[in-house]
């Protein structure tokens, strides 16, 4: 599993700022700051050889000619020489050679890059919610870093990044997550069982919203950033006519083993709680699909509940299932969890973290339905809420008061000295799941347990050498080689560190590298 979180952006300085700009000056930023701090080359380009954003999971190819131009991301960026010259105009040292990236693969496994008019950090696979915590984590100290590199060079304007979903304008940005699922399960019994998880699921993970509809266009608070932006149950778009289940088929493994499920329907979280649960008990729904033991509760109309649930912060909105029965978001969820309750004691109880992660809904699902505001420590929406009516009882604020909406921003603000979530963190009024130290370790480190950690090493340990990557290849140029060589990584649960750690600690060059793994069936790599 792992995440994609779209920053929104700003140049408060510069009024008709670029936003396309922006966000490439700050995939320069941290890769300048890479030269400059870790004393290895920060040029790894993103390998678009395997995308293919058009395919479906549904069966069918969408024609590139009826694709809206968002959906074409196996094709890079490209800026114009004005925009070159706005990016490199004092980012750079003048003693380095370094041209203008837009994409960089990091030596923690992640990518870094601008995707249309955000910068997007896409974390590196993991196999646990609690890693995805702390990598997800990493990519806001990765952005921040940038900002502030930005802010310290000669000729540029500050810039703020914002973990959030929307300008309030009717903009709407991204924090996905993927999850890597057998492809012996129908798609359609996916869809089926996930729509109304996802749609009752943001009492615990949405990250709070002042104002309704697309278009801000009606005063209120509600629980999601996102929820006024989808239209459609299922379909292949993310940025138009957006589903409540995406069927992108792109698996970035093998494709005949997996498939990877793309959720677009998700708030980015700044508590950790949320981000916890949110892919702790989406995984455990995935896993009941899988052995046909999810409940589902069909709801009568997905979308318009969706935002029913969103704009009810009471928690008390009767949703209408097909069955004629009316429950609340909380019930729904409820159910969801005892399925996942008795399917785990029927197989001995799980893990430790299986067992928290249960553990931690069913308190949270009991907390919300006795007094949501009793969450404001672990809940986005709820922290939000809180300081948002503070506020209000304090000064007399309506919901159409423009105050409100820069307190909802600056909940946001990734800057630590400014963004509302930092500053009650800071008072522990959040409740924290990693430490500060394993989040910096998680900036330049990548997991242990997946594939990651074979690309990761290899961009840290062979950085003039690695030309290319991708999720499922490393793209090697060596002097001695007249073509580039290619590994291929397609297994998501091999190139771990067990399988792989002394293949690099034996190796001094990426010559002799390359060449061990050609000599014969590394266990590592898929053929």
């Amino acid at each position: 599993m792992g995440t994609e979180t779209e920053y929104g952006i700003i140049a408060p300085g510069i009024s008709d700022a670029n936003a396309t700009v922006l966000s490439t000056q700050v995939v320069n930023a941290y890769a300048a700051t890479l030269r400059e701090g870790l004393g290895n080359l920060a040029g790894t380009r993103w390998d678009y050889t395997d995308e293919a954003p058009l395919s479906d999971a549904r069966g069918w190819q969408m024609g590139r000619s009826v694709a809206d131009s968002s959906q074409l991301t196996d094709e890079p960026p490209v800026l114009t020489a004005e925009e070159v010259a706005l990016v490199d105009q004092g980012g750079t040292d003048p003693s380095e050679d370094a041209a203008v990236l837009m994409n960089l693969v990091l030596s923690n496994g992640a990518r870094l890059y601008v995707d249309h008019a955000h910068p997007e950090y896409s974390s590196p696979e993991v196999t646990n919610p609690l890693d995805v915590v702390r990598w997800d984590r990493a990519g806001d100290v990765v952005v921040q870093r940038a900002m502030a590199r930005i802010a310290a060079t000669h000729g540029f304007a500050p810039v703020i990044l914002y973990k959030n979903n929307t300008d309030s304008k009717s903009v709407s940005y991204g924090s996905h997550e993927n999850y890597l699922v057998p492809r012996s399960v129908p798609f359609g019994r996916i869809a089926a069982a996930l729509i109304p998880f996802f749609v009752t699921r943001q009492v615990m993970c949405g990250a709070g919203r002042v104002g309704m509809g697309s278009l801000n266009q009606q005063p209120g608070f509600q629980l999601s950033q996102r929820a006024d932006f989808f239209e459609n149950e299922v379909g292949l778009e993310t940025t138009v006519r957006r589903p409540i289940i995406n069927t992108r088929d792109e698996p970035h493994a093998v494709a005949e083993k997996y498939r990877r499920l793309h959720v677009i329907i998700g708030d980015a979280n700044l508590s950790e709680v949320s981000n916890y649960l949110k892919l702790g008990t989406t995984s455990l729904i995935l896993s009941l699909i899988e052995h046909e033991l999810v409940p589902i509760p069909e709801i009568a109309e997905p979308v318009r509940e969706l935002q029913a649930v969103s704009h009810d912060p009471s928690l008390r909105h009767l949703i209408r299932l097909t069955d004629g029965r009316r429950v609340t978001a909380l019930d729904v969820q409820q159910m969801y969890l005892e399925a996942a309750r008795s399917a785990v004691t029927a197989q001995g109880g799980g893990d430790a973290q299986t067992a928290d992660v249960l553990a931690r809904w069913e308190s949270l699902l009991e907390t919300l339905r006795r007094d949501p505001m009793e969450a404001a420590g672990q809940v986005d929406w709820v922290a939000k809420l809180k300081v948002l009516q503070a506020y209000r009882d304090r000064d007399g604020l309506g919901w159409k008061d423009p105050r409100l909406a820069l307190i909802d921003l600056q909940y946001a603000d990734l800057r630590p000295d400014k963004g509302i979530y930092y500053r009650l963190a800071a008072r522990n009024a959040m409740e924290r799941l990693v430490s500060d130290d394993d989040v910096v370790a998680a900036v330049t480190d990548p997991p242990t347990d997946t594939r990651a950690y074979f690309r990761g090493r290899c961009i840290s340990a062979f950085p003039k050498e690695v030309v290319g990557a991708s999720w499922d290849s490393i793209i090697f140029e060596l002097p001695s080689q007249r073509r580039l060589q290619r590994i291929q990584t397609r297994e998501p649960l091999r190139g771990t560190a067990a399988l792989t750690e002394e293949l690099f600690a034996g190796s001094r060059t990426a010559e002799e590298f390359v060449s061990r793994l050609q000599r014969g069936p590394e266990p590592s790599m898929a053929p």
